[in-house]
């Protein structure tokens, strides 16, 4: 299986380094650089495809290339650009909006919740820290499980896609918390697991 990572900032570069040697990653940027491809030629070799990407990339993304059949990981907030809030949220979601754009794709919501330093801590510092994932396609949803687990975290099913209408504002309240009112971006798995 071979996994697309489209996206290669912060959080796009932290999954890959903990996928590393655990899956045949295609790391996709939107100008390559030497061990890069293009957007379009990583999908084309992909099984899954993580879209590392802004939600207004995202959105482009997805309606620009040809994800029909795949497994598309939306790791995006929908966030105003002064980080006051979301621009979208409750009868919609950033996820829901990329399903309409690729809707041949099975879309997964996942990964939107942490922040991009955990990617550089300890494997066994994050085992316990949930990624939350939500979809439609029970199997799609089951291989991005196993995919979060693979870079090091747990997993909660929030079940179907209209779930990212709940998971947005987690990630949301995790920026706030960790930007917003200054408690850094360690606090977002403390309060997420005593939550959860």
């Amino acid at each position: 299986m071979t996994i697309a990572i489209l996206g290669q900032g912060n959080m796009g570069s932290g999954l890959a380094r903990r996928l590393e040697g655990q899956a045949d990653l295609a790391l996709g940027a939107r100008d390559p650089k030497a061990g890069e491809l293009s957007y379009a030629d990583a999908v084309a070799k992909a099984d899954i495809v993580v879209l590392a990407l802004p939600f207004d990339a995202a959105i482009e993304v997805a309606k620009s290339l040809d994800l029909a059949g795949k497994v598309v990981v939306d790791i995006s907030n929908p966030i105003a650009p002064d980080f006051s809030g979301l621009t979208i949220g409750h009868s919609t979601s950033a996820a829901e909006e990329i399903q309409k754009a690729a809707p041949q794709a099975k879309v997964v919501k996942a990964f939107n919740t942490i922040f991009a330093s955990l990617f550089a801590a300890p494997v066994a510092e994050t085992r316990d820290v949930p990624v939350f994932v939500a979809g439609n396609d029970e199997a799609a949803v089951a291989q991005v499980g196993d995919l979060a687990r693979k870079a090091g975290f747990s997993v909660e099913n929030a079940g179907t896609l209209d779930a990212a209408r709940l998971i947005e504002p987690v990630g949301m309240l995790n920026i706030r918390f960790g930007y917003g009112l200054g408690k850094g971006t360690a606090i977002a798995p403390v309060w997420v697991k005593l939550a959860a």
